[in-house]
């Protein structure tokens, strides 16, 4: 049943996530990939939707908003947020190399593969998505769901850290 039921859906989904992506900011991918997962929540808590075409188009709307609500709100900072005039200085080296330190280490225990993900997002090398995927044996589309994932998941782990120093004064 799942099975048949994503094989008549496949070229519905994704000429539907063509057409959402230019305008939610997102990859058509990167939709497709939410709207499977959507799918396999709800025929794994609520079985089948009555009218799956229909669900899938509500579906894919819903998930272009989410993104365009995410791109309107994220911003690139003009300069780096803790940027100061003198950069040599030792104490400021120090605790700079400390928190590279804590990421990479938080970055070694994520699960899964999202520490060679992350890795390779992290290069100096400046890798594009094509190349990381490549890399990673894994396809581009599903690079960039599974990078918010291993990201959510590094925040997560790294709040505590920055919230307990924080807190000291």
């Amino acid at each position: 049943m799942t099975d048949d039921l994503v094989a008549a859906l496949r070229p519905l989904l994704r000429a539907e996530a063509f057409a959402e992506a230019p305008a939610s900011g997102a990859e058509p991918g990167d939709l497709e990939q939410a709207v499977w997962l959507r799918l396999l929540e709800r025929l794994d808590s609520d079985g089948p939707p009555v009218d799956p075409p229909g669900w899938l188009r509500r579906a894919v709307r819903a998930e272009a908003r989410r993104s365009r609500r995410t791109t309107r709100h994220e911003r690139p900072y003009e300069q780096e947020p803790a940027a100061d005039t003198d950069r040599h200085d030792p104490e400021r080296l120090a605790l700079a190399a400390a928190r590279h330190r804590a990421l990479r280490d938080a970055v070694r225990r994520l699960p899964g593969r999202c520490p060679s993900l992350v890795e390779a997002l992290l290069s100096p090398n400046d890798l594009t998505y094509r190349e990381i995927a490549g890399e990673l044996g894994i396809s581009q589309g599903s690079l960039g769901p599974e990078r918010s994932r291993c990201l959510g998941c590094l925040r997560r782990m790294l709040t505590p850290e920055v919230a307990a120093r924080g807190a000291r004064g």
